[in-house]
């Protein structure tokens, strides 16, 4: 994979997270031990080339927002790609 240390950490920390469920920026932040970085956490989720095996589609606004979608589709794909795991959405 290719992409900036904290993308990466990002990255990998979203490959963590089950089908079904979903996590908040925030949450991610806090998961990769950076509690402030929700808006970099964002950014790194709008970066990711990988999408959907890197599933950045898991990752939602804190508000319940679906907040945007990297991959082919945009969020479309990202509320069809939600839906199909069963996420109440």
């Amino acid at each position: 994979m290719k992409g900036t240390k904290f993308q990466l950490k990002v990255w990998k920390y979203l490959k963590t997270i089950p089908k079904g469920k979903v996590k908040t920026y925030k949450e991610v932040a806090i998961g990769i031990k950076r509690p402030k970085s929700a808006r970099a956490v964002a950014n790194a989720c709008g970066k990711n080339p990988y999408a959907p095996k890197i599933p950045c589609h898991r990752v939602i606004r804190s508000d319940g927002g679906l907040g945007g979608y990297s991959g082919r589709g945009g969020i479309k794909k990202k509320l069809h790609l939600l839906r199909s795991e069963k996420v109440d959405i």
